[in-house]
């Protein structure tokens, strides 16, 4: 089990990190005016279906690491423990009802909880943190408290894109129609430059979580 549990870690990270970077390289694509509507809206559905992806190895990331944990020598009460198994499939559901049912009642029922999951998941993450360290949970492998810490910035860094996307998805949706005025280019070019530094905190945050993952520090 804890050799299956960790290659799908690894997996997740690097399907997560490859996912984002190609949703984002193929964006900028669909923001560029200089191409036809027709190639705009390729390169729009290209990044929407491999959207999916980061998204899901984000929703699984928690509970896996949870899980290994475990044999690392952070036993969790049994409350917590079902919390952490509870959480992939709940989070799985709500990625998948957002992109694929996102233009029905359900999936526009959903998005308004979107925000607030990842609030709480974010303050849970600090909280576990804070009250481990806090118990000596934590005294031999402190570096476990150190990658929960830095998912709860990604959750930030995701946070803070839901926040200014909004333009860009509104030109994504004119260019479907068909048609799209210079100043909708002009809002969705702005959006996609402003969530460039969330983006790329997520792409530096994810490495990190690699990097001490392996290394391990003060374990």
């Amino acid at each position: 089990m804890h050799e299956f549990l960790l290659i799908l870690h690894l997996l997740l990270f690097c399907y997560w990190l490859g996912g984002d970077i190609g949703v984002f390289y193929s964006s900028g694509f669909a923001a560029n005016p200089k191409l036809s509507l027709d190639a705009r809206m390729t390169a729009a559905k290209i990044m929407l279906n491999l959207d999916i992806v980061p998204r899901l190895c984000g929703a699984v990331m928690l509970t896996v690491g949870g899980l290994l944990s475990e044999f690392a020598g952070i036993t969790h009460p049994t409350w917590q423990l079902v919390a952490i198994i509870a959480l992939a499939p709940v989070w799985l559901v709500l990625e998948l009802v957002l992109h694929f049912k996102h233009d029905t009642p359900l999936g526009k029922g959903m998005a308004k909880f979107e925000d607030p999951f990842k609030w709480l998941i974010m303050i849970a993450c600090i909280a576990s943190v804070a009250w481990s360290f806090s118990t000596g949970r934590l005294v031999d492998e402190p570096w476990v408290g150190y990658k929960i810490l830095l998912f709860a910035l990604i959750m930030f860094f995701s946070l803070m894109i839901n926040k200014t996307i909004g333009p860009y998805i509104t030109g994504i949706q004119r260019i479907a129609e068909g048609e799209i005025d210079e100043a909708e280019n002009t809002a969705m070019a702005a959006s996609l430059r402003q969530v460039k530094w969330a983006v790329i905190g997520i792409w530096i945050a994810l490495v990190a979580e690699v990097v001490i993952g392996v290394a391990k520090p003060g374990g």
